[in-house]
């Protein structure tokens, strides 16, 4: 035991952590562009903003005191697009996000897999990433030195520098600067393989994810959770819903994190709210809002080397940058509010607008390029300062009629966006003369930092306006067919201060989708299905002009199977993608690029999960995936693409039963495969295959308070989760413990 009976380990920081931030929060940005955050100084206004952890705790109390449970508790919210509830069950029944309507997943004529609150919950997850290992053909990707997520999907990821496009409730999410999601506000995850682009516009072939976002509830409902860790990590969360008044309910969520890492210098720091409201405006009219404001912060880690290709040389937990560059911080916040109206029965229609805005910060010193002796590593410095603002609006009719013997649901909806981007470096490359090198298997911290000078200094802006229809066709009691395409029209500048100039471009691309569903059975589907997919290239070319975009075309079938009581179900599918007008090296130039590389993915993959009996829910996958450069000016036919594993499979099982002491107790474990993969685009080296497993355990002593254990890489396996270069290769998390208590009321 220390001073004052805390435990060895538990450094005096724990005991304000939880208290400072919300202050943190309403502190001003060290960036060019600060993120506004003055909306928790209207939130919180009567409160003194010198006491924030009474500020937070007022807010909860006052939430949570106006949720009685009057005659407002047994009030139900109506279904609304793109939203939901938290189901027990692995196997839910629709994915909203697919087709923008709220269709059963069998009759879709597409593979989408939902990960539900349920399965988030048993494997104590804190991040959208958690999810990644449990979902087919979905395999990590560069993570820009942890600062957000990244990912392929069937082969395909999205731009180098931004990472690959998600939704958040409908909306794309990741258009500028955003945290790594926290799980705490995730009510499930729908994964949607194939293209987006007919209802979504811009998107990578391959899919997406769409996250589902908690909502209000009438019922009053509190849950608070403390959480401990290895690596001096620590957590604590707050959820408090319920009624406000008669007609409208509220939730509140905040989430404070501080983790360590197998890296050393490596840590990360979380501070969240996520306030939300729905109000009922009559009763065919509702109105919902959600916002975020995050903080997070964590250095730079661009991982290890790969020397002459083999991985290993080093400890994993070997950092190559600086410690005393500190943290870069990341500022972010989000709003959405919709409107739905219920015109009629067979008619509603939906009107919504979102904001995004991003603000990133801080220096940091990267591995540049490895002497010829294997052990001298020249590095650059830099300092970001990046601010994005992303303003979007959706507005759509949904309504279902007859015509003769075939019933139809049509959607009909445009949306529009406009995103900025501020982005500001000032770096110092290495030279013989100054290479700020450290050597890799003796490194010695604390030299002085280089001067720095401008590197980048531009400002982008896109517009896009698109407009799709999309008709659901029921003929009789088996057959199903969607039918839809959408137009976008996209406009994008470039201003660059350095060099003071301009350069713009415009594209239209038309987006079509078909599929076709067959009700063989009460339990079994076929389905099949073809589209097309559209994203923008940013850049010019050598000669100023601006690239075409990336243009996808996709095939899938598959078959579906669901038991009779719909507790688990199961999918395979087949595919075959072709992506053309990749950016590829111009052999005039190679520092310039064309839009002329093509891409191939094609592939096999299974989806799992469920109730088996009483006292089982499984989760499994499988994916064979053969995804490969076609076409390109410097790399060879064949060459497969990054981070992308031939094979990969996951499997999740957990026991529950009752417990002869308090209620009920659950058990279970994980594993994730991963196979061997390239480490760069060049295939120069590869990242070897590798076999992780986890623990999972809980404990229900009462209705009110639950135990959770969990144990990340039992055998705390060295492993390579994703890399960029052979000089930036991220390694994967040792062994973990984690003990969390989840009280709910």
């Amino acid at each position: 035991m220390s001073r004052r009976g805390l435990p060895v380990g538990w450094p005096p920081r724990r005991l304000v952590f939880f208290g400072v931030f919300l202050m943190l929060l309403a502190q001003p940005s060290r960036a060019r562009h600060p993120v506004p955050l003055s909306f928790l100084h209207v939130m919180f206004r009567p409160v003194p903003a010198r006491r924030p952890l009474a500020v937070m705790m007022l807010a909860m109390s006052g939430l949570a005191d106006a949720a009685e449970p009057a005659q407002a508790s047994d009030i139900t919210l109506p279904a609304v697009s793109v939203t939901g509830t938290a189901t027990a069950s692995y196997n839910p029944p629709d994915a909203s996000g697919a087709t923008r309507t709220d269709t059963p997943l069998r009759e879709i004529p597409q593979s989408v897999r939902v990960v539900p609150r349920a399965m988030l919950d048993d494997i104590a997850a804190t991040r959208f990433d958690q999810t990644f290992d449990y979902v087919s053909g979905v395999a990590r990707q560069n993570n820009f030195g942890g600062l957000w997520d990244n990912f392929a999907m069937r082969g395909f990821t999205g731009n180098e520098n931004t990472g690959a496009g998600y939704l958040v409730n409908g909306f794309a999410a990741n258009r500028g600067y955003t945290a790594p999601l926290d799980a705490a506000t995730i009510d499930r995850v729908e994964v949607l393989k194939g293209p987006t682009s007919s209802l979504y516009g811009s998107s990578e072939p391959g899919g997406t994810f769409n996250v589902v976002t908690r909502q209000p509830q009438f019922r009053p409902a509190q849950r608070y959770g403390f959480e401990l860790g290895t690596r001096d990590g620590y957590r604590a969360t707050a959820d408090v819903t319920g009624p406000l008044g008669e007609d409208i309910a509220g939730r509140l969520i905040a989430v404070a994190d501080h983790q360590g890492s197998t890296r050393d210098f490596i840590h990360s720091q979380r501070y969240l709210v996520a306030p939300s409201f729905t109000w009922m405006l009559g009763n065919d009219t509702i109105l919902q809002y959600a916002a975020e404001f995050q903080r997070y912060t964590t250095p730079m880690d661009r991982g290890v080397v790969a020397v002459n290709g083999q991985l290993g040389r080093i400890p994993r937990s070997r950092f190559l940058g600086e410690p005393g560059d500190g943290s870069l911080r990341l500022d972010s916040q989000s709003h959405q509010v919709s409107v739905e109206h219920q015109f009629s029965p067979q008619w509603k229609g939906r009107l919504a607008v979102s904001y995004r805005g991003g603000a990133l910060a801080g220096h940091s010193s990267e591995a540049s390029s490895l002497a010829a002796d294997g052990r001298t590593l020249w590095r650059q410095h830099r300092y970001r300062d990046f601010q994005s603002d992303d303003v979007a609006l959706q507005a759509s009719v949904t309504g279902k009629f007859s015509t003769g013997l075939a019933a139809h649901e049509l959607l009909l909806g445009v949306d529009a966006y406009r995103f900025g981007n501020t982005m500001a470096i000032l770096r110092k490359n290495p030279s013989a003369a100054a290479p700020y090198a450290i050597d890799i298997y003796n490194p010695v911290y604390g030299q002085p930092a280089p001067p720095l000078a401008w590197n980048m200094d531009t400002y982008e802006r896109q517009h896009n306006v698109g407009a799709y229809v999309q008709d659901q066709i029921s003929l009789g009691e088996r057959w199903r067919v969607l039918a839809g395409v959408r137009f976008d029209s996209f406009s994008q500048s470039l201003d660059d201060h350095l060099r003071g100039t301009r350069t713009t471009q415009h594209h239209n691309a038309v987006s079509p989708r078909v599929g076709v569903s067959y009700l063989a059975s009460n339990n079994l589907s076929l389905f099949a299905n073809a589209s097309q997919s559209f994203r923008p290239n940013a850049g010019t070319d050598a000669a100023g002009q601006p690239f075409d975009p990336e243009r996808g075309r996709a095939l899938e079938a598959g078959i579906k199977f669901d038991s009779d009581d719909r507790r688990t179900g199961a999918t395979l599918a087949v595919f075959e993608i072709r992506k053309r007008n990749v950016l590829a090296a111009d052999p005039a130039d190679p520092s310039f690029y064309l839009a002329a590389g093509e891409a191939r993915s094609r592939g096999v993959e299974l989806d799992v999960a469920g109730q088996l009996g009483t006292h089982w829910r499984v989760s499994g996958s499988f994916a064979l995936t053969d995804a490969e450069i076609t076409q390109d000016t410097r790399l060879a036919p064949g060459t497969p693409l990054s981070n992308v594993p031939r094979t990969s499979a996951s499997l999740l099982a957990m026991y529950e039963d009752a417990a002869p002491v308090g209620q009920r107790y659950g058990a279970g474990a994980g594993l994730r495969y991963v196979g061997q993969r390239p480490g760069d685009v060049q295939d120069s080296f590869s990242l070897p295959a590798y076999v992780l497993v986890d623990l999972h355990g809980y404990w229900q002593y009462s209705r009110h308070v639950r135990v959770s254990l969990n144990v990340g890489n039992l055998f705390d396996k060295t492993y390579y989760a994703s890399s960029y270069s052979s000089l930036w290769v991220a390694p994967g998390a040792g062994r973990s413990v984690r003990l969390g208590v989840q009280l709910s009321y």
